[in-house]
């Protein structure tokens, strides 16, 4: 999958927080405060960075007490109605999607099967079931995608 960050995408992810991006050379960066202190985190995101021996997208998560990074990032999902974005990255039949919240809380979900993504939620453990839920609003661009690539 191929995606890239655009000035468009980091104009939608500032609107979403409410906060400037900052940029330093090869990378912006936002300052998400939440309610309260131990409710922030930075962001920052680089539309192309080298990963080993080729390029790709980095989106890094820092907050007071971890790191989180999605390598690889093959798009994202804008929630203006729940105040967060989802960035994802598909690898064979998998996707792991790290979700940064307006309130300054993240979610990781990592090695997903794609096919808990479409299917009958209720029938999964409850462990299981909230990465196929929070991840199902990918699903679209991931179909989308496979159509693009069906066609060439």
């Amino acid at each position: 999958m191929s995606f890239e960050f655009t000035d468009a995408h980091i104009e939608r992810i500032s609107h979403i927080f409410e906060v400037e991006a900052r940029y330093y050379g090869n990378h912006y960066r936002f300052e998400i405060g939440g309610s309260t202190p131990e409710r922030r985190l930075s962001l920052e995101i680089y539309p192309s960075i080298p990963i080993g021996e080729v390029e790709g997208t980095l989106v890094s998560v820092f907050t007071p007490n971890s790191n989180i990074q999605l390598q690889h990032c093959s798009g994202m999902v804008v929630s203006e109605l729940m105040g967060e974005v989802t960035f994802f990255a598909e690898a064979d039949e998998k996707i792991s999607g790290l979700i940064v919240e307006k309130q300054g809380a993240c979610s990781l979900y990592s090695n997903v099967d794609r096919a808990l993504l479409s299917g009958d939620f209720t029938k999964l453990v409850p462990e299981v079931m909230m990465s196929g839920i929070a991840l199902s609003l990918t699903e679209p661009m991931l179909d989308e995608e496979d159509e693009d690539t069906s066609a060439q």
